[in-house]
């Protein structure tokens, strides 16, 4: 699919896929292949360029990862962050040497003014079920979930329960588990739950991040 350049395309394409069916998927028995990207920019105000990394983890280790580095021409805006960060994603995940069963993507999915984030839409493009992770939600509303490890609490739009705010590590800050493309907001809670291990984000999430900004710090060293 080639990714829509104004946000008036944007909301369009946002639309059409909030409304277009898809086929609700749910985890397999035993062991995940969980993906993961994350892209960064350049430090002191400069983020014309995007370091993006993506990886697939099995069984807790990391059996394939994949970069790429893109010039980035769209501003951060709230709600747009599809024009700004899908095609170099949906470049960075499609290099990876194994598809993964699912992917985490931080950003919201039904979470969005239109329905329709950024994991939403990067899964739609893979054909690949996803699960957005953020620190807060976009506009859903609920509860906190209790102090306890494993404790979630639904976050509503409207009337739809669209993510879960889930406590992955006892006594720390819940994240936010968004239903995207193929997947429901319990589905999105269990994966996130199970792909957290001694940190509060999820672990394939953490070394794509990770792998994204030691890329980005080689290049800044060698231009110095």
């Amino acid at each position: 699919m080639t990714w829509p350049s104004t946000p008036a395309d944007l909301a369009r394409e946002q639309e059409r896929l909030a409304n277009r069916p898809c086929e609700p998927w749910m985890p397999p028995p035993g062991a995940l292949r969980i993906g993961a990207c994350a892209v960064v920019f350049g430090r002191a105000g400069r983020d014309d360029v995007g370091w993006a990394a993506a990886v697939v983890e099995e069984a807790g280790e990391i059996v394939t990862t994949s970069t790429k580095v893109a010039r980035i021409d769209a501003p951060f805006q709230a709600g747009q962050l599809a024009l700004r960060e899908g095609p170099v994603l949906e470049t960075v995940v499609r290099r990876l040497a194994r598809r993964p069963d699912v992917l985490l993507v931080a950003a919201a999915g039904r979470d969005h003014p239109r329905r329709a984030g950024l994991a939403l839409h990067l899964g739609a493009a893979l054909d690949l079920p996803t699960v957005g992770v953020t620190d807060d939600p976009l506009l859903a509303s609920g509860d906190e979930p209790a102090e306890a490890w494993a404790s979630a609490a639904p976050l509503r739009f409207g009337d739809e329960v669209v993510a879960y705010r889930v406590r992955t590590r006892g006594g720390t800050r819940p994240v936010v588990a968004h239903a995207a493309w193929s997947t429901s907001a319990e589905v999105a809670a269990d994966v996130v739950l199970g792909s957290c291990a001694l940190a509060r984000w999820p672990e394939p999430m953490r070394a794509a991040r990770r792998i994204a900004r030691e890329l980005r710090d080689a290049e800044t060293s060698r231009r110095h």
